[in-house]
């Protein structure tokens, strides 16, 4: 019986994996494609814009995938171009609601942020799960927030309850495709300077007349602080990201990993 508990770490250990990355253009979802390309995978991002600055628009698709059409595209480019997915990271998420709670939500705003939030997802792992049970491998990441737990009313209160979903969903999902040899795994981030984020800080600052310094401070102070004394950044949630989808996590399946600088309270 081996007893060697050693694990080496291969620097190319994605090669050879075809992986797709959605809203892999700006902040976390960026940051995850770079991480992961440099380990020696193919990556497929996508986004609603170009980017100014597209390095590799072969491995670029313009699709707004909130829509049931948006996702058709990406699947027919996918499968187009790298004839299915080895690992999917279903990254896209946001909130353009307006600030208020639940009596400024129209039907409108909540259904816009669970088509961002939830179905988006649902639709792409629908679309690329059968040529994964058919090789009977791959990883799904579902990128969540800790907003499914502690929620902010006042801003965020659709994308709280999306996201919620999206992590119930991806622990029943989890538990169907397990024994075929598929890991679903939730990563929840807490607050990642972003420029997603700096957005709401803005928002934020100005329905309170304030100014950004004091809103990004409420906006710590509203999930109840980050005890390690900062937001974290997009790479560090990537890193944890390369290390779920590959082999080293390969007994990991079903549960969500926080990565939020000890925000959260509860163990």
């Amino acid at each position: 019986m081996n007893t060697n508990t050693d694990i080496q770490i291969d620097f190319n250990e994605l090669s050879g994996k075809r992986v797709l990355v959605t809203g892999g253009t700006k902040g976390i979802g960026e940051a995850i494609v770079k991480r992961l390309r440099h380990a020696g995978a193919t990556v497929i991002t996508t986004a609603r814009s170009i980017p100014d600055d597209l390095q590799s628009p072969d491995l670029f698709i313009q699709s707004d995938i909130s829509t049931p059409d948006g996702v058709q595209t990406v699947v027919k480019e996918v499968l187009a171009r790298l004839g299915g997915v080895d690992i999917l990271i279903d990254n896209v998420g946001g909130s353009s609601a307006p600030s208020g709670g639940a009596f400024v939500l129209s039907d409108d705003d909540w259904q816009q942020t669970f088509d961002e939030n939830l179905f988006a997802a649902v639709r792409l792992d629908r679309a690329f799960l059968p040529k994964m049970l058919e090789q009977k491998s791959g990883v799904i990441i579902h990128i969540s927030s800790i907003q499914r737990s502690l929620p902010l009313h006042d801003a965020t209160l659709a994308y709280a309850a999306a996201k919620a979903a999206l992590t119930n969903y991806s622990k029943g999902l989890s538990n169907q495709v397990a024994p075929n040899g598929i890991r679903v795994i939730t990563v929840a981030p807490g607050f990642i300077e972003t420029k997603a984020t700096e957005r709401l800080i803005e928002r934020l600052a100005k329905n309170a007349c304030i100014d950004l310094d004091t809103a990004r401070q409420r906006l710590m102070e509203s999930l109840g602080g980050i005890p390690m004394g900062r937001p974290g950044r997009p790479e560090e949630v990537a890193e944890i990201v390369a290390f779920l989808v590959s082999n080293r996590a390969s007994y990991i399946t079903g549960t969500e990993y926080v990565i939020d600088g000890g925000t959260i309270p509860t163990v």
